[in-house]
């Protein structure tokens, strides 16, 4: 149910509550929502089993005041991420690639005829074109992945399709352009270097990732494809979370 008509503090209060509940259930029996049921919630008979409980109860404390905010952040993009599916779902498959192509294929255009008017020097009508042609493939994907599956589809392929269409074409631009790339290349380079040397070092395997890979050309689209997919899962999880501590009707 939505918290929505119990006020700010009412609905943190359910939240948080559902959220204990499910840490009690992970070990006892007919703990979630079963206050109103007729059997009511289970509890232990003997003196043992209630100390255990009791244990087990304060030790979910810590973790539903880490996972918590997790939840505000899953409420937040779900409100986002369903204006989106919302606008994609009256506009259909069709009329999502259409629109992409008509945004993007206008860019093009511009760039073709009026090269004053962007800042492209080197290439810049093929960086728009190409940019286009991965933005409306990425996001045709995430649509058809968001209709034909259910949440595990869409949550590992609907959701990184999107953040690719996001982040995937400035970086395809970047290959063909000398002004984007001036912008893109530095940046991806900086994001690298930090991975490189401060995550993949401190497991052990950047040595390997530096003597075999070089950090140029179509690199840069797999650096950032590497960025987009596990955000997009990110993303997918959060708002699932949401929707399992406060589902709506």
């Amino acid at each position: 149910m939505s918290t929505g008509s119990h006020g700010v503090v009412g609905g943190v209060r359910i939240d948080l509550n559902r959220l204990h509940e499910t840490w009690m259930e992970l070990v006892y029996p007919r703990q979630r929502n079963a206050n109103d049921t007729v059997l009511g919630t289970w509890t232990p008979d003997s003196a043992t089993g209630l100390a255990l409980y009791r244990l087990w109860s304060a030790l979910g404390v810590p973790v539903i005041a880490l996972v918590y905010p997790l939840v505000l952040c899953g409420v937040v993009l779900r409100y986002q991420t369903r204006r989106i599916d919302g606008t994609a779902t009256r506009l259909g498959l069709v009329g999502v690639i259409l629109l992409s192509v008509l945004v993007w294929g206008g860019l093009a255009v511009l760039v073709r005829f009026e090269p004053g008017s962007i800042d492209l020097v080197s290439g810049g009508f093929t960086a728009v074109a190409v940019a286009g042609g991965v933005a409306t493939l990425s996001a045709a994907l995430a649509v058809t992945f968001r209709r034909v599956g259910g949440r595990g589809t869409t949550v590992a392929l609907a959701y990184p399709f999107a953040m690719t269409a996001i982040f995937l074409p400035p970086v395809v631009a970047a290959l063909y352009s000398t002004t984007v790339a001036s912008v893109v290349i530095p940046a991806s380079d900086s994001l690298s270097r930090w991975f490189l040397y401060e995550v993949l070092a401190s497991v052990g395997v950047a040595e390997f990732f530096i003597e075999n890979f070089d950090r140029e050309g179509i690199a840069y689209v797999i650096i950032w494809l590497g960025i987009s997919i596990p955000l997009g899962w990110v993303l997918g999880l959060l708002v699932t979370l949401a929707d399992f501590v406060r589902p709506t009707e």
